[in-house]
């Protein structure tokens, strides 16, 4: 929908736009491929989580464990732009906005959340095991997807909840449920499980921000680039204090533990270049979807938490994917009809 809604606030708000629906507008990704798109992203999500936790607990150090995947991604993203000139005309671009009030400042602070996303990897995830840690993560994504979508902070602007989407939600929300229902009866610290519940939430918002400013930009690198920067200098800070403090630890020499900064690069550029042509609710319905079925295939093949993977964590896995089917093929159909009415 077009950002012009008066109920935004002014300093977010962007340029009108023709009057067709924005899901289908010229240049936009396919839906079907934005889909394939999302999901795909959220396995690396589950991915990146496994290998940052297990970084962390190596070097009993979440915090420079974090700092090095944000900081090694932003060393890949800053040769990126060096080759790429779409990402570094972005910039200006984003300076243009910005002086315009086309784009808000604050925008630019998504990579914070990333910050504290992978963060809590470090101080979770091993212990939780990566199917746990995830359902409470898309748990947060849910919430932040419909809150989001509602108040319209992404690129596309306020989408309103259809019966299917709303649908869509519940199944999600009962699938994070039931997978985390059997876990919960072998002393699972519930205080942990709110650290990733919040880096959800934060993912929601981070996704919405991201894409307003990879819109300005006309570019996904640029959005990630900016991303990275941000992330990378909070986490450093953080760590320098934690070292200081702590003592600084001995790094590993096993390579893939080093992969975490590459995988963000790619699923952060994904969530940017897809957020615009499915909105911020079916990204974090899709993002369940990858994420849990990820999670799950690791914990089967590589488990690393002491508790036995359940057959609830299962069902719930399976249930999450339904509910992905339920709110975007119909959506989808939605859309297409819209080139006629509206919504």
């Amino acid at each position: 929908m077009a950002s012009s809604d008066r109920s935004q606030p002014e300093a977010a708000d962007l340029p009108a736009r023709p009057a067709a629906h924005p899901h289908l507008e010229r240049g936009q990704l396919p839906v079907v491929l934005a889909l394939v798109i999302a999901v795909a992203a959220g396995a690396l999500t589950a991915v990146q989580s496994r290998i940052n936790g297990e970084f962390a607990r190596v070097v009993g150090d979440p915090y420079t464990a974090a700092a090095i995947s944000f900081g090694s991604g932003l060393l890949i993203l800053s040769l990126a732009m060096c080759v790429w000139k779409p990402g570094r005309v972005g910039l200006g671009r984003v300076r243009e906005a910005l002086a315009d009030r086309r784009l808000a400042w604050w925008m630019l602070l998504g990579g914070l959340a990333g910050a504290w996303f992978v963060t809590t990897q470090g101080l979770s995830a091993a212990t939780l095991g990566v199917a746990l840690f995830t359902v409470a993560i898309v748990a947060g994504q849910t919430v932040g997807g419909i809150l989001f979508d509602l108040i319209g902070l992404g690129p596309g602007g306020r989408r309103r909840l259809t019966p299917t989407r709303v649908l869509g939600a519940v199944l999600a929300l009962g699938a994070i449920a039931w997978a985390v229902s059997a876990q919960l009866a072998h002393d699972v610290p519930l205080l942990l499980m709110l650290l990733p519940f919040t880096a959800g939430v934060g993912v929601g918002w981070q996704q919405a921000v991201n894409g307003r400013v990879k819109q300005a930009a006309g570019s996904a690198l640029t959005a990630t680039f900016g991303n990275f920067l941000g992330g990378t200098i909070a986490l450093v800070v953080a760590a320098l204090v934690h070292g200081a403090v702590a003592g600084f630890p001995a790094l590993p020499g096993t390579w893939w533990l080093y992969l975490g900064g590459a995988l963000g690069c790619v699923f952060i550029a994904a969530q940017a270049a897809v957020v615009r042509t499915i909105g911020v609710l079916l990204l974090a319905l899709c993002g369940v979807a990858g994420q849990l079925a990820a999670a799950l295939a690791l914990d089967l093949l590589l488990p690393t938490a002491e508790r036995p993977l359940e057959l609830a964590t299962v069902g719930g896995t399976v249930l999450a994917l339904v509910a992905v089917l339920v709110a975007s093929i119909r959506w989808s159909r939605h859309a297409h009809a819209a080139k006629d009415g509206g919504e």
